[in-house]
């Protein structure tokens, strides 16, 4: 049997520097894409029929997230509890599998990023709203679903570059494109999917995808899932946490 050849000065140089790329660049992917925002509808007719919310104040929920590089080599899972609560993020984690790397640089990361960034008081930047996006009618897709579509007022990695989709009722069921801005220089076409639901009548995303091309990598996913346990101080029912499951995964 042939034995494995030794991995030399460059190979290992190389390894290491592509994979702190990935690293640095998804991190930042992730942080952008899983914060609570405050969705708060545009006041013009272009969009008038997309339905006003409530705040959300608070809430508790478990999170599921998993990130993976392009055929797996890089790949983790976390799960753990996620809480706001008069303006602060809080969490916990509960359980860790895979590549400690990815754990540790990627998941843990974009939990702390999140914390950073909610309790500074700055995710206003990423809100719904006419004072970050121009927002325009665009009648209906294939599917029938109500289209919006959303221009940000500026290049940030916090605006998507894309629609709102709208059920018929006005609310608000995903949103899905393209950063206006790219987290770096080794990352590009960072694609994101956030998909919402009404629980106990606010709205909040409750799964979270997003896809980069990251330079000497390659493709790169990251899937971050919410399972609520209250919302405004109001606790969630398993069944109603399992009609929003049963939906998303029928969306999918």
């Amino acid at each position: 049997m042939r034995g494995k050849h030794p991995e030399t000065g460059t190979q290992r140089t190389r390894r290491v520097r592509t994979t702190g790329l990935w690293v640095a660049a998804f991190t930042l992917v992730a942080g952008s894409a899983v914060l609570p925002a405050r969705e708060v509808p545009a006041a013009d007719n272009s969009v008038a029929n997309l339905r006003a919310d409530q705040p959300l104040k608070q809430y508790r929920a478990y999170r599921r997230m998993h990130a993976a590089t392009e055929k797996g080599k890089h790949e983790a899972w976390m799960e753990a509890w996620t809480e706001l609560d008069n303006g602060r993020f809080s969490y916990e984690i509960v359980s860790e599998r895979g590549s400690e790397m990815v754990r540790g640089k990627v998941l843990r990361s974009m939990l702390q990023r999140e914390m950073e960034l909610v309790n500074s008081g700055n995710t206003a930047k990423g809100d719904l709203t006419p004072a970050n996006y121009e927002f325009t009618d665009a009648g209906r897709d294939t599917d029938g679903a109500r289209v919006v579509q959303m221009k940000p007022k500026r290049n940030d990695v916090l605006l998507v570059d894309g629609r709102a989709v709208l059920n018929d009722g006005g609310d608000l069921v995903r949103v899905e494109g393209r950063l206006s801005k790219n987290p770096s220089f080794w990352t590009s076409l960072v694609n994101i999917v956030r998909r919402y639901a009404r629980i106990g009548g606010v709205r909040v995303p409750v799964a979270t995808e997003t896809t980069a091309k990251v330079k000497l990598i390659g493709t790169s996913r990251m899937q971050v899932l919410y399972d609520y346990q209250s919302i405004n101080g109001m606790p969630v029912a398993v069944s109603e946490m399992r009609s929003v499951t049963l939906a998303h995964n029928a969306a999918r």
